[in-house]
């Protein structure tokens, strides 16, 4: 960059970014997101969130986020806010539908639901705690999946190395505690007390979980997050294989991205294609 390009000041290496920009000098504006449909009956709300969580499930199941009868996500029931809907025990992801979830009260008790009326106990004590801490919190998802569960081995947080990971610059948690699968609840509210505020948590030596305000922010979140592990695995191994190491981003630029791409809007508006594939893919028959 030239003294001129610069208007008179000391010559520059650094790229300007867009921090550095008006809303007047941008040519381009990002559209505004549209948002998730708003219900005046709740029962009809519930049944359209079920129909989003056994969509969850077939698109956990796809990216095969799935190990053995490990991982649950659930929901918030809208007609009643203390209790919450979660997958039966043993059913695959990927067979999942609307008709097999089943509704859960915070003592632990299956209310209503599908069939199979098996509770995951470590289910329960991580989502129990984790709705009970956070209202806000619709939907909470975990799984063991593959990178994920690599990644939280190193015991660290991730790197803001990628505009993607720029969705949970300072907006994630490391859980350092391991006491095996989680059974007892006070561990649950562990978890709960560490991810705070935040979207994700990364469990040491277990695996990533996520929360949204809508079921599609939870599970959009979790799958950018799996690979936001699977890139820093790549790239820490390449750059140390080099004798070197990987290109951070500032914080100024990452909270200036975050803004776009780690909001909840931005978190629903990004799994529509996830679940409009899904619904393509199986014919919509999750919804029965």
């Amino acid at each position: 960059m030239t003294e001129t390009q610069t208007n008179g000041s000391k010559p520059t290496a650094i790229v300007p970014h867009e921090p550095g920009i008006t809303v007047e000098q941008a040519k381009v504006q990002m559209p505004r997101f549209p948002g998730p449909p708003k219900f005046e009956d709740k029962y009809e709300e519930r049944e359209y969130l079920k129909g989003r969580l056994a969509a969850a499930f077939r698109i956990f199941g796809k990216y095969g986020f799935d190990e053995g009868v490990a991982g649950h996500i659930t929901l918030r029931d809208p007609v009643d806010p203390t209790t919450f809907w979660v997958n039966p025990f043993g059913v695959a992801f990927s067979l999942m539908k609307k008709s097999d979830l089943i509704q859960v009260d915070h003592s632990g008790n299956i209310i209503d639901g599908g069939p199979v009326r098996l509770l995951n106990a470590a289910a329960y004590m991580i989502h129990s705690a984790v709705h009970s801490a956070r209202p806000d919190v619709l939907c909470a998802a975990h799984s063991h999946s593959i990178y994920g569960r690599s990644f939280c081995s190193l015991g660290r947080p991730l790197d803001i190395i990628t505009q993607d990971s720029c969705a949970f610059h300072d907006d994630h948690v490391l859980y350092t505690a391991f006491n095996g699968i989680v059974l007892a609840e006070k561990e649950g509210k562990d978890i709960a007390a560490c991810l705070g505020n935040k979207k994700a948590a990364l469990l040491q030596n277990h695996g990533l979980l996520t929360v949204g305000q809508t079921v599609e922010a939870a599970i959009f979140w979790f799958l950018s997050m799996e690979k936001c592990c699977h890139a820093q695995l790549m790239a820490d191994a390449a750059a140390a294989g080099r004798g070197g190491t990987t290109c951070k981003i500032g914080d100024e630029e990452a909270a200036f991205t975050y803004k776009t791409i780690g909001t909840p809007l931005a978190g629903w508006f990004s799994a529509k294609p996830e679940f409009d594939k899904i619904e393509k893919e199986t014919g919509g028959d999750y919804l029965q």
